[in-house]
């Protein structure tokens, strides 16, 4: 799990992003240097406020000569036209086309990446209708990163080439998701390294993070032997690939409902293996939550992996075994598997 035997591929999403953004932020964008934008991760843009990214865990304001600041005083004030111009280049010249991705706050394109929308939200007795006089852009971009998880794939499987039931705990931005796309990759297309062979997966992809599915087709590889369903609430997704489509392992991001609970327990009488993840800083901060607290204490998960960006986003903190608690990581060294 050193560094020296991580070895990954990475997409270079940064200029396939720019032609979705309107010409006067495509131009600033393009000014980026490049060892910036090869750690972007979000191009947000508020009405009358300076254009912001987030890199190297920190945030920038871009100048109106592309310069980045550390300081807002002279960065470039977004406009309500900048905002609706990129929303006509993200939607191709039609909003209404993706009004029911609008109704969930995000819209998915091409290469994976995902817009937040805000604004005025419309709504009735029945949610959400739809946002319209839009204020905000958020840009996130999807970097997929294939071969992060091969060092500690090892730590996943039994003696018998098994996978166990694993949990990725982790706080916001530190690389859970981009870990859990690879390991669903290698699950499904196998190690052969480690002579443990593909397994069929089934992904729900509630929040469209995972996959990336653009016009229902996963903008990232996620293996040969994997289904997903795209927008689909996890309990519901994980009973529907239960009936439909025999899994071998279930995939789900962020979980944390009473529902989902119910799911993991019908899964696993099934017979199927679990992956998932949450949001928490540790194993006591997991353990005071109520649903995911009780999965855990009762031995639901066989492995628990705790990310960080103690030293770098994607920091392998522990990997603890589910029935002993034990760091399975005997050397105390901090490793960096996932950007």
């Amino acid at each position: 799990m050193n560094s020296q035997n991580t070895n990954f591929i990475e997409k270079n999403t940064v200029l396939h992003l720019e032609k979705f953004l309107c010409p006067e932020v495509r131009e600033l964008v393009s000014k980026i240097p490049k060892d910036i934008k090869s750690t972007m991760e979000e191009i947000r843009l508020r009405i009358h406020q300076p254009l912001m990214i987030y890199a190297n865990n920190q945030d920038y304001f871009v100048s109106k000569e592309g310069e980045l600041l550390l300081e807002e005083k002279n960065g470039y004030r977004i406009s309500k036209r900048n905002i609706e111009n990129t929303l006509q280049f993200i939607t191709n010249y039609s909003i209404y086309a993706v009004e029911e991705e609008i109704k969930r706050g995000y819209i998915t394109v091409q290469g994976g990446h995902r817009v937040g929308i805000v604004g005025k939200v419309l709504h009735d007795s029945s949610g959400v209708k739809t946002i319209k006089e839009f204020t905000g852009l958020n840009i996130r971009i999807s970097r997929e990163k294939l071969g992060i998880s091969s060092s500690v794939f090892k730590y996943l499987i039994n003696d018998k080439k098994e996978f166990m039931n694993t949990l990725i705990i982790s706080p916001p931005q530190c690389g859970k998701t981009t870990l859990l796309r690879d390991l669903i990759k290698n699950l499904s297309d196998g190690v052969p390294n480690l002579r443990f062979k593909g397994l069929k997966v089934g992904v729900v992809d509630e929040r469209s993070e995972i996959g990336a599915c653009f016009q229902g087709i996963p903008q990232n590889n996620l293996g040969i032997r994997t289904d997903v369903l795209d927008a689909c609430p996890k309990a519901q997704g994980m009973m529907m690939l239960i009936r439909a489509m025999s899994p071998q392992v279930i995939a789900t991001d962020e979980i944390g409902r009473e529902e989902d609970s119910v799911a993991i327990q019908e899964a696993l009488l099934a017979g199927i293996k679990l992956i998932t993840t949450v949001h928490g800083n540790s194993l006591e901060d997991i353990m005071s939550k109520k649903v995911i607290g009780r999965l855990v204490k009762e031995g639901t998960f066989e492995r628990i992996m705790i990310l960080s960006n103690s030293k770098g986003v994607g920091t392998v903190e522990k990997i603890i075994d589910g029935h002993t608690f034990k760091d399975l990581l005997k050397l105390p060294i901090q490793n960096k598997v996932a950007d």
